[in-house]
């Protein structure tokens, strides 16, 4: 299913948690392949305080992981959606990540965008699993961690 380059992806956000969740850190990275994006996250360092269980995932529209004492990445903006759809139909809208004993790991499949659609978006990890209806962040929670997505340095 990979496409040519089963080695590098075509995209990567290395991912690191907030100041008050600064133990999280990982990465998410982004393969093309036929008719769309395999992504491969693998996170460590949930704090038991962040909860384990299921935390949102998602794309966010914005291009950087800063923000404000509110929200530690305001930043990031609202759910990745070019084709303005209600969730769960944001492109943006991922399966949420099972963390078990501070770690979580996904793979998953979508045909929603490419990883050159992402590529200066950002990863975004939320406090509670995403209920797909209520807007705009599906009462997902706070945003724990984030990564900004770059193309690959070594393609």
């Amino acid at each position: 299913m990979f496409a040519d380059d089963r080695k590098n992806p075509a995209a990567t956000a290395r991912i690191r948690g907030s100041e008050k969740y600064s133990t999280i850190n990982g990465r998410a990275d982004f393969y093309d392949t036929y008719g769309g994006t395999i992504i491969m996250v693998e996170v460590k360092g949930i704090p038991e305080e962040a909860g384990n269980g299921f935390h949102g995932f998602h794309i966010h529209q914005g291009g950087s992981c800063t923000g404000n004492e509110e929200d530690a990445f305001a930043d990031t903006g609202r759910h990745y959606a070019p084709q303005d759809k209600p969730p769960p139909e944001h492109a943006g809208d991922l399966p949420p990540l099972l963390a078990n004993k501070g770690t979580a790991w996904m793979a998953v499949y979508t045909d929603r965008f490419y990883p050159e659609d992402v590529i200066g978006k950002t990863a975004v990890i939320h406090s509670r699993p995403d209920d797909f209806c209520t807007q705009p962040s599906g009462d997902s929670g706070e945003k724990i961690a984030c990564g900004e997505i770059k193309e690959w340095a070594n393609r």
